[in-house]
């Protein structure tokens, strides 16, 4: 399951084809890529298919804004071809539309990609791998870590304020002063309790023996086996074995350089 892989090289492995995508104008490679992304995805994890559509329908609308910009846009380099139509200023032309679609593909590409990542990846861990297997600084890990953990109780107290304010008939600002009344009156009871829990959490921190040096050991050891290898080279191989096979079809486009 790609939910137990490790999450440090996880993310190389889905960075690798992610840059590299970028280089392609043709619209094979990231199709292909594309299709092999998001069956992998729900062969190798429990993802339900319903919410993975929720994250991935939203950017296909921005791809598409993309495309068409790009068809509109596109630079002398890359318009060539036919012109299939004009309207006031602009030529569409073949090479703008091939251009346009291939960048949606590779936009899709990314989204699929980050997906696969974000939801299959516990962030614990995620921080855990990259300070052992990275050598990211402790204290940079544990920080992130804290303040991500705070995130759900800052939702909470500021619900919690705004009840308070209703409950004291403070309704809902109108205007621009209104509104800068009304950030202040959340912002600061909100900041003053952050600063109090970084302070209780530091303290707690420190009464545990934390020090921040790298050379400590670890509760959950994070480690690279053959299954973490085994979806590197599935990720990072198949997008070259896709690289190759629109090579030899004659579709792979490097910059408008077509090979």
């Amino acid at each position: 399951m790609i939910s137990s892989v490790n999450p440090a090289l996880k993310m190389v492995a889905i960075l690798v084809p992610g840059v590299l995508l970028s280089f392609s104008f043709d619209i094979f490679t990231p199709l292909a890529y594309l299709v092999f992304t998001v069956a992998f995805t729900f062969i190798f994890s429990d993802i339900p298919i319903k919410k993975w559509l929720l994250f991935f329908s939203p950017f296909i609308f921005l791809a598409l804004g993309f495309a068409w910009m790009t068809v509109l846009y596109t630079s002398d380099n890359f318009a060539g071809g036919r012109v299939l139509f004009e309207f006031w200023w602009f030529e569409v032309t073949t090479g703008g539309v091939m251009v346009g679609i291939s960048l949606a593909l590779r936009s899709l590409c990314f989204v699929a990609l980050s997906l696969m990542f974000i939801l299959t990846t516990d962030s614990t861990k995620f921080m855990l791998s990259l300070m052992q297997q990275f050598k990211l600084p402790p204290k940079l890990t544990f920080g992130i870590l804290a303040g991500y953990r705070f995130l759900p109780t800052f939702k909470h107290e500021f619900e919690v304020l705004r009840q308070a304010h209703r409950i004291r008939g403070i309704g809902r600002a109108k205007g621009l002063r209104g509104r800068i009344l009304q950030f202040r009156r959340y912002a600061i009871p909100l900041m003053a309790n952050a600063i109090r829990k970084a302070e209780r959490v530091a303290i707690a921190m420190e009464s545990k023996g934390f020090t921040g040096e790298t050379d400590r050991t670890h509760y959950h050891e994070m480690s690279i086996g053959k299954k973490d290898w085994t979806f590197f080279a599935s990720i990072v191989g198949t997008f070259f074995i896709v690289l190759f096979a629109s090579y030899q079809l004659g579709y792979l486009n490097i910059f408008g350089r077509q090979f």
